[in-house]
């Protein structure tokens, strides 16, 4: 008679997993309080202490380490030898384990748990017995999710000897078992304030295959820190599956809108970058406003909101090929507007960033790390540095414009007036080429450049783009300051009677 071992903290699909086995007439051992629930579910399981004659002791730290458990799981079924030593020692095979961890990350992701606690959601048993079963797959499967119980029975019930099936399981586990120790080391090193660890070990779980990546020929995939947060969490209404650039776009509109919380705020972004980012009294406004920026760019763009889409928002959405729309919620009836397009996905919820969460870029051969980017510095803690102080509603475009330009890609120039980006000048190889392509992009869609404030992601190695602002007509510019020429820069925009502020904060987005 067959005997599965079963030890779990997650007890999703665990009673009606075991049923199927007794039904299948196999033998359950068990330990704690998955005894517990088996009996209370009417199953007849046996406690692991009547296999090893040794109770669970230590508040239950050790209970499964032991020669009775492990020698039923590595001992191979085609080895004489191994046969004749589980004989002589009365040891019982064991042809299933299903098991998964203590809850370590849940239980150190809480803010108001001590070490201690912590500590003791290090689960050693369990992976130790899962390594054991998974290194034996060729004569033992092992479970370490739920959601392969279904298919694991149908295997059985089909009397399928399916080592195909076991085999994946078992790697399934090492993944397992390698994120579950990546989060402990992560924690430790948290716990002695060493934000970059010696190692680093990042766990991710594939949240789905995509059809290809940046470009068809590429294979690609979506993996996320956890399921069900993040862009992962976001409930999609309607459209083809997201792609690898919609998801990249999806980050890039997001992070735009992430500056405006609080304010009802749009952001049309294409190829990460926004081509138009406002702020206004209703969803209809703040997008309105937004197009305006660049309405030929805007086709074919990932549209962002920090607040719900209602009806008179969708109306004029529909009216835009767009990949993608991103809301906290929507209404009905922008839903049903938004419905009758067949391919425009549309996104709802809050996608959060994790806590404590890194920023990663690619780069051959490895990853470069970094803490996620500060929020842009306020108003109230920058620095005038001209002759002419901002007036009040400089002070806000320039507020604006400051996070505005954190989002847009560097070298990064916007130009805005009242709450709304009217010309932006990203990517460029040089600060004055930003100046230039912001001035040039703001006259291409009818914008009046003159009274507008300049934001700038970084400092002006030299006058050239104050100059080039001026003749624009700009007024206000703001700027973090700290070239070796800001004394030039300062003096040009004195002569042009432009009020300059610097925040002291760089924001590159590389």
């Amino acid at each position: 008679m067959p005997l599965a071992l079963l030890s779990v903290s997650d007890k999703t699909g665990l009673v009606e997993f075991a049923r199927g086995l007794v039904d299948l007439g196999w033998d359950l051992v068990s330990t704690g309080g998955t005894s517990k629930a088996l009996r209370t579910a009417g199953l007849t399981v046996r406690d692991v202490s009547d296999l090893t004659k040794f109770p669970e002791m230590l508040d239950g730290r050790v209970k499964t380490l032991h020669p009775m458990i492990h020698g039923g799981l590595l001992a191979r079924r085609d080895s004489s030898e191994h046969a004749e030593t589980v004989r002589i020692h009365a040891i019982p095979w064991i042809d299933l384990v299903a098991v998964n961890l203590y809850p370590f990350r849940e239980t150190a992701a809480r803010e108001d748990v001590s070490a201690d606690d912590v500590v003791e959601q290090i689960d050693i048993g369990g992976p130790a017995m899962l390594r054991s079963a998974a290194k034996n797959f060729d004569a033992v499967t092992v479970v370490c999710d739920p959601a392969d119980y279904p298919r694991v029975l149908a295997a059985f019930q089909a009397k399928d000897d399916d080592r195909d099936l076991r085999k994946r399981l078992a790697a399934k586990v090492f993944e397992h078992t390698s994120a579950y120790d990546g989060a402990i080391a992560a924690w430790f090193a948290g716990e002695r304030g060493d934000r970059f660890a010696d190692s680093l070990v990042i766990a991710l779980e594939r949240s789905q295959t995509l059809r290809y990546g940046e470009n068809p020929g590429q294979r690609a995939a979506f993996y996320v820190e956890a399921k069900g947060r993040g862009l992962d969490g976001l409930v999609q209404h309607g459209g083809k599956e997201l792609s690898f650039n919609n998801l990249l776009d999806l980050e890039g509109a997001l992070l735009a809108t992430d500056a405006f919380a609080g304010q009802t705020c749009c952001a049309i972004v294409k190829h990460t970058t926004p081509c138009g980012l406002a702020v206004g009294s209703s969803p209809l406004e703040a997008y309105q406003k937004a197009l305006a920026c660049d309405p030929v760019s805007a086709f074919g763009s990932v549209i962002s909101f920090t607040v719900p889409v209602d009806g008179a928002a969708a109306e004029a959405l529909s009216s835009l090929f767009v990949e993608c729309i991103v809301a906290p919620s929507f209404s009905e009836d922008a839903l049903a507007t938004l419905g009758k397009k067949k391919n425009l996905r549309v996104l709802e919820g809050i996608a959060a960033w994790p806590r404590g969460s890194f920023d990663f870029k690619r780069v051959r051969g490895g990853l470069l790390v970094q803490d996620r980017a500060p929020e842009p510095i306020p108003y109230a803690h920058w620095r005038v540095v001209t002759d002419r102080t901002p007036t009040d509603q400089e002070r806000d475009d320039l507020a604006f414009a400051w996070q505005a330009v954190a989002s847009v890609k560097s070298n990064a120039i916007v130009l805005v007036r009242d709450g709304a980006t009217i010309g932006i000048g990203a990517g460029q190889m040089s600060r004055v080429d930003a100046s230039f392509l912001s001035v040039h992009k703001a006259r291409g869609a009818g914008h009046e450049t003159a009274g507008s404030a300049l934001g700038s992601d970084a400092y002006f190695p030299f006058r050239d783009g104050v100059d080039h602002a001026a003749e624009a007509g700009v007024t206000a510019i703001v700027q973090p300051g700290g070239s070796i020429r800001d004394a030039e820069v300062i003096a040009a925009a004195n002569e042009h009677g432009i009020a300059m502020v610097f925040t002291g904060q760089r924001q590159f987005r590389h």
